[in-house]
C-alpha cells in the first residue's frame, strides 16, 4: 500500500481542550503510518463559529491527490463541522474511526468519541458516503486489523480500476459459469477483458527466435523435475507460444491471462497449455487460468490485490461428507508448490502429449472464494477450511500410468453441504489463511454481497 494516498483529517469539539485532541489525533496517525500509506494530514479541526478551521482543512487537503480520507472522530464534534470538510471530497471512500478515552488515576478520562460517531453514521449513510466504520474502545489497542483490511480494500479498488485480463480466444467448450457482462463488470470493478485471436500467438511464434526458444527450454529442464522424457517438440512448442503470448502481455499490459484450451490449444494446434500457463505464473508472476474463466481471472485479481498472493485456481472433483477433494488438470504455479516442481509428460484421452505439473500442493489453513454475478449486481462467495495432502486418486482418462494430479483435500469450517448449495462454478481461487475478512471489507467498500 506504499502508493495509496491517504487523507487524515481529525475532530474535536471547540470547548474540548485542544492538547488533548491534538494527541489523540497524532496517535491514530501513527497507527496510519506504521501500515505504510502516505499520508495527507490537517491539523484537528473544531467548530469554531467563524469557521475557519472548516475552511483551512479543505485547502490542506486539496492540496494533493487522495485515495481515502480517514475521518478521525477524537471527541464530540457537531455534525455540521464534520459534514462541511469531507462534503468536498465526498467521491472518495472514507473511514469514519472514532477513538476512544484513556485512563487516568484510576479513572477514565473520555471525550466523547463516540457521540460524535453516532452522530455521524446515519448520517454519512443516508447522504451516500461510502465509507466503514470502526471505533477503539478505552484502554485497548486501536483495531488495526480492520484498518487495514479497509486500506487494502480501497487499494484493491483504485488497482482493479486500472486492471485489464488478456483472454485469448472466448467461451471455451461453450461452458456458461467462465462467461461475463463487459459492462456490469466494468462498471462494477472497472477491470477490462480484451480479447486476443489465436492466430496471433502463432504468427507470432513463426518470429521467435531459436536461441530465445532454447534458453526457455534450457532453464525449464533445469528447474523442473521431469519424470520422463518428453517427446521431441513438445518442449520447444510450448516455449515458443509462451514467449510469443509474452509479447502480447507486454504490448497490451495485461495483469491476468486466460486461454481457451480444450477448443482451441488441443483441438486445433494439438497442444495442451500447461507448460505455457505455468511458465507465464512463474516467470511473469502473472495469475492465469484455462478455458477462458474470466470471472476466474478477476477473482485472481482481486485475492491478489487484497493478499499478495499467487491466487491459483483450483476446481472440484468430488464432494466427501466432511471435505472438498479439490484439483488441477494442467498445472499450480511455483508458489504454492510443496518441494520441487514436479512434471510428467502425458496424455489424456485422445489429446496430444502435454507437460503436465504432478506437484504436491502447500498445505494448512484455506480460503477459496469466487466473484460471481448475483441479485443483480456481483458477489464474493468465499469459504475456509483446512487443506490436508490428499488420498491417494486419478482421474479416469490420463495415460497408464495414471498420474496423481496436484490437489488438496479441504475440511471446509462449514457443512460440505451448505457449501454445495451456493457453489457458483467448478473453478475456485485458493488463498492461504483466513482472507474472509478482506474480502468482507472490500465487499463493504463496492457494495456487493458477501456469501
Amino acid at each position: 500500500m506504499k502508493n495509496l494516498n491517504v487523507g487524515f483529517v481529525g475532530f474535536g469539539e471547540v470547548n474540548t481542550p485542544r492538547e488533548i485532541i491534538g494527541r489523540k489525533c497524532d496517535a491514530a496517525r501513527g497507527v496510519l503510518e506504521g501500515l505504510g500509506v502516505s499520508i495527507l494530514e490537517t491539523p484537528p479541526v473544531s467548530d469554531d463559529p467563524a469557521g475557519n478551521d472548516v475552511r483551512r482543512a479543505i485547502v490542506d487537503l486539496s492540496a494533493k491527490r487522495m485515495d481515502v480520507l480517514v475521518v478521525c472522530i477524537a471527541g464530540w464534534i457537531p455534525t455540521h463541522a464534520v459534514i462541511s470538510v469531507i462534503s468536498e471530497f465526498k467521491h472518495l471512500p472514507m473511514l469514519l474511526w472514532g477513538l476512544a478515552g484513556y485512563y487516568e488515576g484510576g479513572r477514565l478520562i473520555t471525550t466523547a468519541d463516540q457521540a460524535g460517531t453516532t452522530a455521524l453514521r446515519k448520517t454519512m449513510e443516508d447522504l451516500g458516503y461510502c465509507f466503514s466504520f470502526v471505533y477503539d474502545c478505552p484502554g485497548q489497542a486501536p483495531k488495526t486489523e480492520a484498518i487495514n483490511n479497509f486500506l487494502l480494500a480501497t487499494n484493491a479498488s483504485r488497482t482493479l480500476q486500472r486492471a485489464r485480463v488478456g483472454m485469448m480466444g472466448y467461451r471455451d467448450m461453450n461452458l456458461y459459469a467462465t462467461l461475463c457482462d463487459g459492462v456490469s463488470l466494468k462498471k462494477a470493478l472497472g477491470v477490462e477483458i480484451e480479447i486476443f485471436e489465436m492466430l496471433d500467438m502463432v504468427q507470432r511464434a513463426e518470429r521467435v527466435a531459436a536461441t530465445d526458444v532454447q534458453a526457455v527450454v534450457e532453464k525449464v529442464r533445469r528447474s523442473w523435475k521431469f519424470e520422463a522424457p518428453a517427446e521431441p517438440g513438445t518442449l520447444d512448442k510450448s516455449a515458443r507460444y509462451y514467449l510469443a503470448i509474452k509479447t502480447i502481455i507486454e504490448e497490451r499490459r495485461f495483469d491476468a491471462v486466460s486461454l481457451i484450451d480444450v477448443d482451441g490449444m488441443k483441438k486445433l494446434l494439438q497442444l495442451p497449455p500447461a507448460m505455457i500457463l505455468m511458465l507465464i505464473a512463474n516467470e511473469l508472476n502473472l495469475p492465469t487460468t484455462p478455458e477462458n474463466d474470466s470471472l476466474g481471472s478477476v477473482t485472481q485479481l482481486i485475492v491478489r490485490a487484497l493478499t499478495g498472493q499467487a491466487a491459483p485456481y483450483f476446481e472440484f472433483y468430488e464432494f466427501m461428507e466432511d471435505r472438498l477433494l479439490v484439483g488441477v488438470p494442467d498445472y499450480v504455479p511455483v508458489a504454492v508448490v510443496d518441494g520441487d516442481i514436479c512434471v510428467r509428460p502425458t496424455r489424456f484421452g485422445s489429446f496430444s502429449e502435454g507437460v503436465l505439473n504432478v506437484s504436491k500442493v502447500k498445505t494448512g489453513l484455506v480460503t477459496l472464494s469466487r466473484f460471481l454475478p448475483h441479485g443483480g449486481g456481483y458477489a464474493i462467495h468465499a469459504v475456509t477450511g483446512v487443506a490436508v495432502a490428499p488420498r491417494a486418486w486419478e482421474e479416469a482418462g490420463w495415460q497408464q500410468p495414471a498420474p496423481q494430479l496436484p490437489g488438496l483435500e479441504i475440511l471446509l469450517d462449514t457443512p460440505v453441504e451448505d457449501f454445495a448449495e451456493k457453489v457458483a462454478c467448478q473453478h475456485y481461487i485458493l488463498s492461504y489463511g483466513n482472507t474472509t475478512p478482506q474480502f468482507k471489507a472490500f465487499c463493504r467498500l463496492k457494495g456487493f454481497d458477501l456469501i
